[in-house]
């Protein structure tokens, strides 16, 4: 019987890190600083530079860094923010929580990103903001998107959820928009134990706004000016997320180079008829958040992959315009056809830096297994 093959396996990351995560702890709990801090501000200052950015400011999550840009740039009623229907909840929940109306956008079949050349028709006056999504880890098409927020004068936000590291024609994911946001949710290839964000800018009038609305709004403390949230990134998770950050590069390179071998496996065993691999843009560092594949019979497929031990995850089932939440905008099926096929044909397999050649192949072959079945 083969060995189980999880979707993520942080427990094999924790033995390499181990060491590393209980010093940064103990380094919290001995200075019982828990909320924000020195830990914080260093790593603001890491991730700030890694991307290219003048400013970091660290959120208690990815959901809650989309939601201080959009009340950094006064984004509420009446407004409108255009953004990807194929996409976790977070990006179009938050555009809701400020009272804004999300509008969405079909995506590129290829890169699973919102299509660019979508977007100009759905800009009205309402228009407040344009969010891309980087998917999986991929770019989106930023330079069309770049001229046509500078033609139109519309601010950018980058959901950089899954893409720290990305870049696009050599330059960092983070730095095109006036405001980037970042999740250190777990499962991203920059992970904390528990929720963390940050929000990256170049914008230092932002940067000092983002800090005043991450903190109840105050400045100084309990003094209001303007009405913020409790989107305070603990010291602790900052002091793991250093520990990690050292890896970070390591871990992208191991998922690149676990990608290559799915390439060439999918490519030897020939099942190009049946799956398509990630597509990836010349010049560009995709960092490989997921390796999400496109298959025929891609419930079945989950589910025999899933009885052979094998984990998997479908990342997005149901596009956000067909949420029963969003039903008020009244989209129908058909209305984004790229994002609705998406959902039926996406299936994430492991990818993890950890994961060896030989799970791979195991993977690989019970892909194939299926497909003589149903021959």
């Amino acid at each position: 019987m083969n060995d189980k093959i999880p979707l993520l396996d942080l427990h094999t990351q924790f033995k390499e890190i181990e060491k590393d995560v209980r010093s940064a702890i103990e380094r919290i709990f001995l200075s019982q600083n828990f909320i924000l801090g020195p830990e914080v501000d260093n790593l603001e200052q890491e991730i700030a530079s890694y991307v290219s950015c003048k400013s970091g400011i660290g959120t208690s999550s990815g959901s809650d860094a989309v939601l201080a840009a959009l009340m950094a740039l006064k984004i509420g009623p009446q407004d409108e923010v255009i953004t990807s229907s194929y996409t976790f909840f977070a990006t179009a929940g938050a555009i809701s929580r400020v009272g804004a109306k999300p509008v969405f956008v079909d995506i590129e079949p290829n890169s699973f990103n919102l299509n660019v050349g979508k977007i100009e028709r759905l800009i009205t006056k309402q228009t407040k903001a344009v969010i891309p999504v980087h998917l999986f880890g991929q770019a989106c098409e930023m330079a069309p998107l770049l001229e046509l927020c500078k033609t139109k004068n519309i601010p950018m936000i980058e959901d950089a959820a899954q893409a720290i590291g990305t870049e696009y024609q050599g330059k960092r994911i983070g730095s095109f928009g006036v405001i980037a946001c970042f999740s250190f949710f777990p499962s991203k290839n920059l992970g904390a134990m528990g929720d963390g964000g940050m929000v990256t800018t170049n914008d230092e009038s932002l940067a000092e706004k983002l800090r005043i609305l991450r903190s109840h709004g105050s400045k100084p403390k309990y003094f209001h000016h303007v009405i913020g949230g409790n989107f305070r990134l603990d010291a602790l998770q900052a002091a793991i997320l250093q520990a990690k950050f050292k890896y970070l590069d390591a871990w992208t390179l191991a998922r690149q180079r676990n990608a290559d071998i799915y390439d060439q496996l999918i490519q030897q065993e020939e099942l190009e008829e049946f799956i398509t691999p990630p597509w990836r843009r010349l010049n560009d560092r995709h960092i490989f958040n997921q390796y999400v594949i496109r298959a025929k019979n891609r419930d079945h497929l989950k589910n025999h992959l899933s009885e052979q031990g094998i984990q998997t995850e479908i990342y997005y089932p149901l596009p956000m315009h067909l949420q029963p939440c969003f039903s008020y905008l009244g989209h129908q099926k058909g209305d984004f056809p790229e994002a609705e096929k998406a959902a039926q044909e996406s299936l994430a397999i492991p990818i993890y830096p950890e994961l060896n050649k030989n799970q791979q192949e195991q993977i690989v072959v019970s892909i194939k297994e299926f497909y003589k079945q149903k021959l």
